[in-house]
């Protein structure tokens, strides 16, 4: 299906005209995010927590410490949702009350479990890192059993998910268009800048080739 579901907890309830449910949407606004601020509840106290994500087809892959209380909530099979927005520019209106932001956001809710073999783990975490930075993967050494061991890997199932998005210059009230206030758009934007070598980085070495890809798409879309 093109469309996930809309139910009771991800239909939009404030500018429901914002709000989008189908694939090729949401998981374009996933993909790009770097980070992600999952939310879920144990023993009556609610957490956030942000971490790195990746997208692996209709579900979401997290990591941590095995000990941490959300990879033992995942693993119990109790329900998150998690969150992901991207700032696009300030929308600068004549009046303060009219200011807004041009964005785009997902929020999704699922349940998950965590991996147990270590090709899984490893298969995962190739993603999670080939979201990061692409190729980084194969220049450098992989995870030793041990490192294997004591990470956790978490594979949500996305169950239901919402896009919010909002474009387009201020809506100012019609009292308020005669005021003698510069008014529009902000653009902004993630940017890399340039590279700074760890200190006890050997002269001879250059710039990875995955280091320069990127810097060269991030350059290319400017």
């Amino acid at each position: 299906m093109s469309l996930f579901p809309k139910t009771t907890r991800n239909r939009l309830q404030r500018h429901p005209d914002r709000g989008h449910y189908d694939r090729a949407t949401i998981t374009p606004i996933i993909d790009e995010a770097q980070i992600c601020y999952v939310g879920f509840e144990t023993e009556g106290q609610p957490f956030v927590i942000p971490t790195l994500h990746a997208r692996d087809g209709d579900a979401l892959l997290l990591h941590g410490t095995p000990a941490s209380r959300l990879m033992q909530h995942i693993g119990h099979g109790q329900p998150v949702s998690i969150a992901m927005a991207l700032l696009d520019g300030l929308v600068l209106a004549r009046s303060i009350f009219s200011h807004s932001i041009n964005y785009r956001s997902v929020v999704l809710f699922g349940r998950g479990r965590l991996l147990e073999t270590p090709a899984e783990k490893l298969r995962a975490l190739r993603i999670i890192s080939e979201h990061l930075m692409p190729g980084r993967w194969d220049e450098t050494r992989p995870p030793s059993h041990r490192e294997l061991a004591a990470t956790a890997v978490a594979r949500l199932e996305i169950e239901s998910a919402t896009a919010k998005i909002r474009s387009g210059p201020p809506v100012d009230q019609q009292s308020d268009v005669a005021l003698p206030v510069w008014t529009g758009i902000v653009p902004m934007q993630q940017q890399m800048l340039a590279p700074i070598p760890a200190p006890d980085l050997a002269p001879n070495i250059p710039l990875s080739p995955a280091v320069r890809q990127w810097l060269d798409t991030d350059t290319n879309d400017e």
